[in-house]
């Protein structure tokens, strides 16, 4: 632990503190904070009592749209002719796709009862620009039995072999798609509705884009004219670049139907919402809007966060982080907790690794300057260390404090901020959940030292959801 760190930790006293619960992976951390931090917690909403049944009404009743067996009648050619594509989303995703209570099973059950074969069905993992899922993880995800008797492939933005032009969007946006999905006669979108820090909202149009796209629409979506703009951030679509720009480029694709989820805060279906693409998208986010979105009292000195599921590396972690700003005050302090699992590499993709190091040496202006300039060629995932600049313009290099005891120092120094790391002691040798404990702690201990040395006696949060919930501040 650097000195000046262990010297300002050793100033507080916990006495009369409370404890808090922070989730870690599977594992709960159990951490002490102020006796007056703030729980900022999503609306409570029950789980569906029988899953499984509820994803069977949902495909019974679709909304705005005629059953999938009336679609299937309706395309013109005799359905043992008939060729699928449903497109899903990857690990980086919570969706409940496995198993009889699952999305899958059902869903697929359905086309075949319709006369459409097995081996019409293709079934594609809308990666984006993720990596490639390993064969156990795609097992885990989506179940043995869908694994091993449907087509499961990989779209691949960077192959132009698999990728169909559909010219420009009015925004002048370049845009290629997935063959297989794009030439099938049956086009089905499915995924998880939650809040999107940029989109809005997921699911519905953004299981095609950015998840079925090219790298130069991605380029476009991704890009800094998007990002920047005020209306791309969580809960908002009217007005959103975006949204509108995901939702034009699913609908020119032509997806036929769509099946989206909703989750509540212990990842339990809230919703199943089949039928029409933007209806049911809609009718989802009318739900989650009710209980995720926070109203809290002004802004806080300090914000404690974590990275929740989405949070597999530290790439995917910039949500949890973007998602805390509207509750932390400017040059206040953001304490990300994150299980940083990804079996591939906990920071990212090795792109990911040299623009992150980018935005650490340049700053966010520089950085932010940089990918604007006219000579920068786009950059696979640029966009996250974008991201991560909007925290740091708020908070500052010395107020975000990452916890994740899965990145070693040596690759920290990639990184901004203040590593987790170094609040531990040297030479520990405590397990992976003790040193994610540890380092939160001592971080909460620096943070509130820190600004009661500057006598303030900081006003703290905790948000008790991560990334999935949404703070604003209200007026009194």
């Amino acid at each position: 632990m650097k000195p000046e760190f262990k010297k300002l930790i050793e100033t507080i006293q916990t006495e009369g503190w409370k404890k808090i619960q922070i989730e870690f992976g599977s594992e709960q951390l159990e951490i002490q904070v102020p006796a007056d931090c703030d729980e900022l917690s999503m609306k409570a909403v029950q789980p569906l009592a029988d899953p499984g049944r509820a994803v069977e009404e949902a495909l019974s009743h679709p909304i705005g749209t005629p059953r999938l067996e009336e679609i299937i009648q309706k395309k013109g050619k005799p359905a043992g002719l008939l060729s699928v594509a449903i497109t899903v989303s990857d690990l980086t995703r919570p969706v409940p796709y496995k198993g009889e209570n699952g999305l899958l099973l059902p869903l697929l059950k359905q086309i075949e009862a319709a006369g459409v074969p097995r081996e019409n069905i293709k079934i594609i993992v809308g990666t984006g620009l993720h990596r490639p899922m390993t064969d156990r993880e795609k097992i885990e995800m989506y179940g043995q039995e869908v694994v091993g008797h449907y087509q499961l492939i990989d779209h691949q933005a960077d192959n132009p072999a698999l990728l169909l032009s559909l010219g420009k969007t009015r925004r002048g946006t370049p845009v290629s798609i997935n063959r297989d999905f794009y030439s099938a006669d049956l086009k089905i979108a499915t995924g998880l509705v939650e809040s999107h820090f940029f989109a809005g909202v997921s699911g519905g149009r953004k299981a095609i884009c950015p998840g079925l796209v090219d790298v130069k629409t991605i380029e476009k979506f991704h890009g800094p004219d998007y990002l920047e703009d005020p209306l791309a951030t969580n809960l908002i679509l009217e007005g959103n670049p975006c949204h509108e720009e995901a939702l034009e480029i699913a609908e020119r694709a032509g997806v036929d139907f769509a099946l989206n989820v909703t989750l509540n805060k212990d990842l339990q279906l809230t919703g199943v919402f089949a039928g029409q693409l933007v209806e049911a998208n809609l009718a989802a986010f009318q739900l989650i809007k009710n209980y995720v979105a926070i109203q809290v009292r002004g802004e806080y000195d300090l914000v404690l966060t974590h990275g929740g599921y989405v949070g597999q590396n530290h790439y995917q972690t910039a949500k949890a982080a973007v998602s805390a700003l509207p509750a932390v005050k400017k040059d206040g302090t953001i304490i990300v907790v994150a299980n940083n699992r990804d079996a591939f590499d906990p920071v990212g993709s090795p792109e990911y690794r040299t623009l992150i190091h980018l935005l650490k040496l340049q700053g966010p202006a520089g950085y932010l300057n940089m990918i604007k300039s006219p000579g920068w060629k786009f950059t696979k995932d640029q966009w996250e260390p974008e991201v991560w600049g909007k925290v740091l313009r708020k908070v500052g290099e010395e107020g975000l404090i990452y916890c994740s005891p899965e990145i070693g120092l040596e690759d920290y120094r990639l990184l901004p901020g203040i590593s987790g790391l170094e609040l531990l002691e040297e030479n520990n040798r405590m397990t992976l959940i003790e040193k994610a404990k540890e380092m939160t702690q001592q971080a909460v201990l620096l943070a509130v030292a820190r600004l009661r040395s500057e006598g303030l006696e900081p006003a703290m949060a905790f948000i008790r959801e991560g990334p999935y919930a949404v703070p604003y501040p209200v007026s009194s």
